[in-house]
């Protein structure tokens, strides 16, 4: 079950491959998440050392958070994935033109996982020669309703 989705992800890059990864989240971030109030658009993954994490991903506090605690909502979270594919994604990156990108943070089993993307960027032309083909699906979608 999905709780939020990139779809700016899709506009400007190739998804080539998924995976999915846990997140190392603290509580008022699991219950903020759970009442809807996360936002992928400007997140991206980075790595740092032999380790993946999500950086610029906005979790809002929810206003009954602890009032002795101060909560960042921009803050780096850790990713969650076995050895081979953190190793096998860190070779990928490091060749030209590939980068992670979250594409969809969801429920799994009751536990919050977050769907990142190998993805290679679009360049102004992909991005138009898309648009003109999703344009010209929904035409052909609208000229078959109307026969």
């Amino acid at each position: 079950m999905s709780i939020v989705q990139n779809r700016k992800a899709f506009h400007d890059y190739f998804i080539e491959e998924r995976y999915e990864a846990g997140l190392a989240l603290e509580g008022w971030e699991v219950k903020a998440i759970r009442a809807g109030r996360a936002q992928l658009g400007e997140g991206y993954v980075m790595v740092r050392g032999a380790e993946l994490y999500l950086i610029g991903a906005h979790i809002s506090p929810l206003p009954t958070v602890s009032t002795h605690f101060t909560p960042d909502p921009t803050r780096s979270r850790k990713l969650l994935l076995r050895g081979e594919e953190i190793q096998r994604l860190i070779g990928k990156v490091e060749q030209r033109g590939y980068t992670l990108v979250p594409l969809d943070l969801h429920y799994a089993k009751g536990r919050i996982k977050l769907e990142i993307g190998l993805a290679r960027g679009k360049l102004k032309h992909d991005k138009r020669a898309a648009e003109r083909e999703k344009e010209w699906n929904r035409e052909k979608q609208r000229l078959l309703r109307h026969r």
